[in-house]
Order: C-alpha cells, then sequence, then structure tokens
C-alpha cells in the first residue's frame, strides 16, 4: 500500500512540475499579475462610465489572452506556434466583442452601441498578450494610450462638436 500511496506522491508532483523554480514563477506571476492589474485599470475606466464591460470583464479578458500565449511559451513553442495562438485570440476577442455592438433604430435614425466597448475588450486583450509575452513596458504604455484615448478624446471631440441646428 506503500508504494501506491508514494507513486500517487510523485504523480501529483510532476503534474504540479510546470513552474520549476522561483525565478519562473516570479515570471508567470508578474505576467499574469500585470495583464490582470492592466485589464482592471481599462476595466475601471469603463465601469466608472457605466458601460457593461467593467473591470471583472477586462481583467478576464487580459488574464486569459497574457495565459493563452505564457503557457506555450513556456513549453517551448516556436515563433509560428505563438503566432497562430495570437490569431486565435484576436479571432475569439472578435466574437466577445461581437456579442457588445446593438445596432437599433431610434425614431427616424440607425444608431450603433458598443463599438468602443468591443474595440476596448479587443486592445484589452492585446494588452494580455503583451504582458503574457514578456513585453510588459509595452503593455503599461498601451495602457496609458488608451487611457488617454477613452478619457480625453471624447472631452476634444465635443469642444469641437457643433450645436445642433435645431437650437438655433
Amino acid at each position: 500500500m506503500d508504494a501506491w500511496w508514494h507513486e500517487v506522491w510523485l504523480t501529483l508532483m510532476a503534474e504540479f512540475a510546470d513552474i520549476t523554480d522561483a525565478r519562473q514563477i516570479t515570471r508567470v506571476s508578474v505576467r499574469l499579475l500585470m495583464a490582470a492589474l492592466l485589464g482592471g485599470v481599462l476595466g475601471f475606466e469603463r465601469e466608472r462610465k457605466g458601460k457593461a464591460a467593467g473591470v471583472r470583464t477586462h481583467m478576464l479578458v487580459a488574464l486569459g489572452a497574457a495565459l493563452f500565449v505564457l503557457v506555450p511559451q513556456m513549453a517551448g513553442a516556436g515563433e509560428a506556434a505563438l503566432s497562430r495562438v495570437v490569431q486565435g485570440i484576436v479571432a475569439g476577442i472578435g466574437f466577445l466583442g461581437a456579442g457588445t455592438i446593438l445596432k437599433g433604430k431610434d425614431m427616424d435614425e440607425e444608431h450603433v452601441k458598443g463599438l468602443t466597448t468591443a474595440a476596448g475588450l479587443w486592445m484589452t486583450a492585446a494588452i494580455g498578450v503583451c504582458a503574457g509575452m514578456g513585453r510588459e513596458a509595452t503593455a503599461l504604455l498601451s495602457t496609458l494610450l488608451a487611457l488617454i484615448i477613452l478619457g480625453v478624446m471624447p472631452w476634444v471631440v465635443g469642444r469641437f462638436e457643433h450645436p445642433d441646428k435645431d437650437s438655433d
């Protein structure tokens, strides 16, 4: 019976041996935490504006994208394989983003809602990919630029909009 438990123990140790040393656990932790935090920052901005895809959604998208590139990279996948993984992420996020886009008809005008949310999720996935591949500085810079676009550009556009013709 002891041999059986010993074999179970060795099998369990082998199953959890994908992170082999302190250096690797630090690398994995930093990349995944960075992805989740940066996704959370973008999600907080969207949630603060009352959008449906908020902190948790953005954090999960960034973390998932990071994990999808980190695991094959750790397993020794080549550049061609990682390129296919990234292509899959982009396609998958496209479907997720499509679910956030609503087209409606208000009076005589058609309007589309959710395009910015879809684009934000797409950007969040790209940031997650950056973090997962060890490009944390690029992920951080991209997050800052996205925040500027989401936060400052509506103000800039509002300053240059013409008043409605009906208000004359």
